[in-house]
């Protein structure tokens, strides 16, 4: 007979579970301890013995994920801080976010297509590079599978944090601008939390960068609509 966990059993792990990992890696300081990392591995480490699909979490757990579209809302709050600077470099950061959100696109479709993935998967791979807020609906909207994208999107802010810190010893970026653009286009959320281990100014940049990439590719989807 199967043990059947209560709908709130959950919800109460996953909080548990992330309050655990953020007191481990506070002492720790290891990426690996990091609640992006840990909270998912304990939560597959049970859900896999005891046979609960996606759904089943999901039903439970809802309201999680209904707190990210008034928490990429307050990210408005370090743009209105930063206004100066993006009054200065708009630019510069233009260019950052479009030539960063072209290269993801390409690449993710590019990968894609060499693995011959099915359509709906190959289009829900192509807003991994944005915040989960901004990818959901787009990844509707182009007409992939949100919950899949929400995958993709956590891989690629894990993966994107973790070795942003390795980019920065080799590459030549020496103002806080540049790091946090790094961070903020590339690993969106995930980014955004590194970022601010580097610095303030940097976490701040990369805030303001994560939201107004996603907004960008908002904009643009009618016309990735076309182009995929």
């Amino acid at each position: 007979m199967t043990l059947e966990p209560m709908p709130l059993f959950w919800l109460a792990l996953t909080l548990l579970a992330y309050l655990g990992s953020r007191w481990l890696y506070r002492r720790t300081g290891r990426y690996l301890l990091s609640p992006l990392i840990l909270v998912p591995a304990v939560l597959l480490a049970i859900a896999v013995p005891l046979h609960t699909a996606y759904a089943e979490y999901a039903l439970n757990t809802h309201w999680l994920m209904s707190v990210l579209g008034p928490v990429t809302v307050a990210f408005a709050v370090p743009i209105w801080q930063q206004r100066a600077l993006l009054a200065r470099h708009w630019p510069a950061l233009t260019l950052g976010m479009l030539a960063g959100s072209a290269a993801s696109i390409g690449s993710s479709w590019g990968l894609a297509q060499l693995l011959a993935l099915d359509s709906s998967v190959s289009l829900s791979l192509v807003p991994r590079s944005i915040t989960t807020p901004f990818a959901m609906p787009l990844a509707k909207d182009l007409g992939g599978v949100p919950e899949l994208t929400a995958v993709f999107v956590m891989f690629t802010g894990v993966l994107g944090a973790m070795f942003g810190g390795v980019l920065l010893k080799y590459l030549p970026l020496r103002t806080p601008l540049a790091r946090g653009a790094l961070f903020g286009v590339g690993a969106h959320g995930a980014g955004v939390s590194r970022a601010h281990e580097v610095g303030g100014e940097e976490g701040s940049v990369a805030g303001l960068v994560m939201v107004l990439t996603g907004l960008l590719n908002l904009f643009a989807a009618p016309l990735l609509t076309l182009l995929l």
